[in-house]
């Protein structure tokens, strides 16, 4: 590539990738889930899992230079077409359970935005879910109709609510550190080192699906190694700093959790409801009543407006736009005047419909139901890193067969170990993710949430497996009756 088309600094692809991966949200299900003792899962994972993970999709994005980072063209140079599909296939299949539960967050934004004392959110929180549920059907219904005739305002919102959030999570940790030295006193009682040291039981295991579901999605980042002024030095270094931004947002911001929450008496809706309380209890540190949450619920309201739209065509076209007739039925592509894949949409409506239904069914509390489906996306969600862990292996196996300006690890056999380590440690997470700790083992909601855990991926995927068949049928019935 021309030096001139090589402009991008460290500092771009640091803050580019921040951008990518990181938000407040994090923080707070993370602390939920584990209390003060994810400050030590932190460390663990950026460390042994964060910062290899980074520096593996700068070679990637180096060795594959022409394919815009695509994880399906990696996979597909370095193993088979199908597995190539399956590959693209994940990419769009995983934000099925986004997409679910997308409406749900959009209004619980939107009721703090309108009522930020909270009156509302009580509201949403003790509906019964088969209501609640119909809502967020019909929400979703009306946004999959909006994303067929192109809304790049919503995008452009959603860009500026999203910078507005990384703002505001940066104050979170600035007040809720500060915090402290106002009121005389921090919320956690008789911190100690042993406080941030967690019991490395089964409990504990279930939990870390939520954390690589946390740091995943820099591969996104991966096209631009090409554009970065001496990427051997440059690139690596930017995923470094941008490991180190995510760890430092990620320790100060639970330790400033713990300040202004009980780790030891962690609210149950608090993954529901924490980011709206964590900044509705700075405003009364602050005297400053309830414009913290106002500010933020507004932001949430548009980038929740953005990215459900955003998640429902971008995905899909990334499986459709270059479709292989080998693997999916020439059906799925077809579009209406306005460029609309419109068999793709109603394959889209169906899948998430019955997500969204389904489960109202089997847990009575809408919090639970929402905890549910955020721990579900904590599962499905890092499906699609283990195929960027796959392509890394593949990659180390050919030895010579591609050149890259960078190399995270030189040597092949050491390579391949790495990625197979993230690829075992994602994997594992996943399965662990599976079972919820919050209701009694066995029990009838237990043994009807594992088992929509287990099937929910094992049916996505199925039917991601069964497309090749049909368009073997499909796409030559039509060819011959042409």
């Amino acid at each position: 590539m021309p030096d001139q088309n090589r402009n991008l600094k460290w500092q771009n692809i640091a803050l580019m990738g921040f951008v990518m991966v990181w938000g407040f949200g994090n923080v707070v299900n993370n602390f939920a889930n584990q209390g003060l003792t994810v400050v030590f899962s932190w460390i663990f994972m950026i460390a042994l899992y964060f910062v290899p993970y980074t520096l593996m999709v700068g070679e990637l994005g180096s060795a594959f230079k022409d394919s815009q980072g695509g994880v399906s063209a990696w996979i597909r140079s370095t193993t088979t077409p199908m597995l190539a599909f399956m590959a693209g296939w994940t990419y769009w299949v995983v934000h099925v359970p986004y997409l679910a539960q997308k409406p749900q967050t959009l209004l619980i934004a939107l009721s703090w935005a309108i009522s930020p004392s909270g009156e509302l959110a009580t509201v949403l929180k003790e509906l019964n879910p088969m209501i609640l549920q119909g809502m967020v059907l019909l929400i979703f219904l009306v946004f999959l109709y909006i994303s067929t005739k192109g809304v790049k305002v919503l995008k452009v919102i959603g860009n500026v609510a999203g910078t507005s959030m990384f703002v505001m999570s940066l104050l979170f940790i600035a007040l809720g550190l500060a915090a402290p030295a106002i009121t005389g006193h921090v919320e956690t009682p008789n911190i100690t080192l042993h406080s941030f040291v967690p019991k490395f039981d089964f409990t504990y295991l279930t939990t870390l699906s939520m954390l690589v579901f946390a740091v995943g999605g820099c591969e996104k980042i991966a096209p631009y190694v090409n554009n970065t002024k001496n990427p051997s030095k440059n690139f690596p270094k930017g995923m470094l700093v941008l490991a180190g931004m995510v760890a430092v947002c990620a320790l100060l911001g639970s330790i400033a959790m713990g300040m202004i929450f009980n780790a030891n008496d962690i609210p149950k809706d608090l993954m529901m409801n924490g980011q709206y309380y964590a900044f509705q209890l700075l405003g009364d540190h602050y005297g400053v009543g309830s414009l913290f949450v106002i500010i933020y619920a507004l932001a949430n309201t548009a980038a929740q407006l953005s990215a459900l739209v955003f998640s429902i065509d971008a995905p899909l076209r990334v499986l459709l736009g270059e479709a292989d007739d080998n693997f999916i039925p020439k059906g799925l592509s077809k579009t209406n005047k306005n460029g609309v894949l419109v068999n793709g949409y109603i394959m889209t409506a169906v899948l998430v419909s019955i997500l969204i239904i389904v489960p109202a069914l089997g847990i009575g509390n809408t919090n639970e139901l929402f905890n549910w489906l955020l721990k579900l996306n904590s599962v499905v969600m890092p499906m699609r890193y283990l195929w960027v862990f796959l392509a890394y292996m593949g990659l180390k196996k050919a030895i010579g067969k591609f050149d890259t300006e960078y190399k995270f690890i030189k040597n092949p056999k050491i390579g391949f170990l790495v990625g197979l380590w993230c690829f075992g440690f994602t994997a594992f997470a996943c399965i662990m993710g599976m079972f919820p700790t919050d209701v009694p083992a066995f029990s009838s909601e237990w043994i009807f949430r594992v088992g929509l855990n287990v099937m929910t991926p094992i049916v996505l995927m199925g039917i991601g497996l069964i497309l090749p068949f049909i368009a073997k049928r499909t796409n030559k019935n039509q060819s011959i009756s042409k």
